[in-house]
């Protein structure tokens, strides 16, 4: 993985701080059906479908953007965790990157692959949300899982 691609290493901090709470706050949303703090604001919208109204282009709506704003911070957060260099960033850590990314995808289209072919109806959609931060989040926990135990192994031979 190219290391121009990668930011610096000080952008993981704050990414760790965005993602944190922004998981918390996912959570809770979730158990909740996803019904916030309600801040509803007149929002610009690329596409927006009632369910009993119009088809609308281009145009003003008037939406609770607690969603959008926890999965903004959520995403961002996760890139900068994922994407953001290690102190020493070496070849072992490019190919663990990589190694890593790799698993995420497949794990991660396995996963959707058993929920299209065993869930349904309105559940379904749940499914397809979670979906979009399950790379994120499946790639962060094996990157760092590994290279914890790598970390662990190198100074138990010292």
């Amino acid at each position: 993985m190219s290391h121009k691609l990668l930011l610096p290493n000080k952008y993981k901090l704050i990414g760790w701080f965005l993602l944190i709470p922004s998981t918390i706050l996912g959570i809770y949303l979730s158990f909740n059906n996803f019904n916030g703090f309600d801040i509803t604001v007149k929002t610009f919208s690329l596409f927006s479908d009632e369910l009993f109204g119009k088809t609308k282009f281009l145009t003003f709506v008037r939406a609770d953007i607690t969603n959008t704003i926890v999965g903004v911070l959520f995403i961002i957060g996760a890139l900068m965790v994922s994407f953001s260099k290690e102190k020493n960033e070496d070849e072992f850590i490019a190919n663990l990157r990589l190694s890593s990314l790799l698993w995420a995808v497949l794990v991660n289209y396995f996963l959707l692959l058993i929920g299209i072919l065993f869930i349904y109806d309105l559940a379904f959609i749940n499914v397809m949300t979670y979906n979009m931060f399950t790379v994120l989040i499946i790639f962060i926990i094996r990157f760092n899982y590994i290279l914890y135990k790598n970390n662990k192994m190198v100074s138990d031979e010292k």
